[in-house]
């Protein structure tokens, strides 16, 4: 047996209870541990949470905690119980490194096979993995799940895309995993070559590790002709998987017997009623490598429901990712976010779905030009209600350059969307 079904429609009730018995067993293996977290809970009991609400009195952890505590000294598990590693990609600083035991890898794929069911994907699936193999966690993460179905599994990894379109129509590929970016590879290259996603068999693509908008979603979905599902996680709470949208698109399930999500204020740290936007915060239940309370991912979203999804999952459901709290821009006074410029950008068929928004200062005062790729043509027309589309939403002009397609640089990772000059 793959794992137990019925943990994903248990009752509200039972869901709770399971929780609360859990945060309790993962207070005390961080308190008999030797990690650097143990002294921050060392006026706290496990008998001393009562409920589910005490889990608000506990401290949250901020990423620059896990960096000082680089490489191993936030780790629970001893040395001897490691089995591998895995580390977030130290863009930003010292990178974190999350240590797994057996069990952590075993609970990875559970998990994960979870997150395939819930995307139509089962046994009888050709599943092509593109993401790394490597100290990134997405590839081993997918390959992981697709184990745990019995899928076929073609593990191609990152780059190579004639090779991945050449793979898909020959190998007979029904499911793709990527990072929500490489789609738009994907698609460039197939109408280089005269390639047709609707004469194969590819019908679902899981994508994740990036903020990408319902609109580049619809592009995806009607070029390649597939079925997308969101899929989150990250490398602090165990890696791709936490959560992933299902065939009813009403929210992206959490997988709550293995995970506490909370909604806080980003300024405060108050947590939020459900409904209302912030800043996600994650307690892991299971992990033994690094068991985290109180995690704050920096993602912005919302809980959307714990009612019961018209899919039958119980777990509850937060919004898709907006962006993350260090992702949000401020030109001229306005707040927003990329993936919100990138919603009116996609609008546009005429538009590659390649853009930049790069933000400087001339002449002391801020200015932000939007570059796009004229795929099929955009004229004047168009370009004025784009321009007023974005003036109605930011509440300022910026400035839009329409050059041809395949100008901007094609990344080999996670797309670079965001050029800002004004610190240099």
């Amino acid at each position: 047996m793959i794992f137990n079904k019925e943990m994903e429609t248990l009752p509200r009730e039972e869901i709770e209870k399971l929780q609360l018995k859990r945060l309790k067993e993962t207070l005390a293996r961080i308190k008999k541990s030797s990690s650097v977290f143990r002294e921050k809970y060392k006026d706290i009991e496990p008998d001393d949470i009562k409920s589910l609400d005490d889990l608000k009195r506990l401290p949250m952890i901020e990423k620059d905690e896990l960096r000082r505590a680089y490489p191993f000294s936030h780790i629970v598990s001893k040395d001897v119980d490691w089995m591998r590693m895995h580390m977030s990609s130290g863009t930003t600083g010292t990178p974190v490194i999350n240590v797994m035991t057996k069990n952590d890898i075993a609970q990875w794929g559970e998990i994960m096979a979870r997150c395939y069911y819930s995307a139509g994907v089962g046994a009888n699936d050709r599943i092509q993995i593109t993401p790394s193999f490597g100290l990134f966690n997405g590839g081993f993460g997918f390959h992981y799940g697709a184990e745990r179905i019995g899928a076929f599994i073609i593990p191609i990894g990152a780059g190579r895309t004639r090779l991945q379109l050449k793979f898909i129509k020959e190998l007979g590929t029904t499911a793709i995993t990527a990072i929500a970016s490489y789609p738009l590879r994907l698609m460039e290259v197939a109408k280089e070559i005269g390639f047709d996603f609707r004469k194969t068999n590819l019908r679902v693509a899981i994508l994740g590790a990036e903020v990408w908008s319902d609109s580049l979603r619809r592009r995806i979905e009607s070029e390649m002709n597939v079925d997308t599902y969101d899929i989150i996680g990250m490398t602090e709470t165990g890696g791709v998987g936490l959560g992933i949208d299902c065939e009813a698109k009403k929210g992206i399930h959490i997988w709550e017997d293995h995970y506490i999500v909370e909604i806080i204020d980003p300024k405060t740290g108050e947590v939020l009623p459900d409904g209302e936007e912030g800043e996600m915060v994650v307690t892991t239940l299971t992990r033994e490598g690094l068991p985290l309370i109180r995690y704050r991912t920096r993602d912005m979203t919302k809980i959307l429901s714990k009612d019961m999804c018209d899919c039958g999952r119980t777990h509850l459901r937060i919004d898709r990712l907006k962006g993350r709290t260090d992702d949000m821009l401020k030109v001229k006074g306005v707040n927003f976010y990329p993936s919100q410029i990138e919603s009116i950008l996609m609008k546009y068929e005429q538009l590659s779905p390649y853009y930049n928004i790069v933000i400087e200062k001339i002449k002391g005062k801020g200015s932000m030009t939007i570059v796009a790729e004229r795929r099929n043509g955009f004229n004047s027309e168009q370009l004025e209600k784009l321009s007023n589309e974005l003036y109605d939403f930011l509440g300022f002009h910026c400035h839009i350059q329409i050059v041809p397609e395949g100008t901007l640089e094609r990344p080999q990772g996670k797309a670079v969307r965001v050029i800002d000059k004004r610190a240099k």
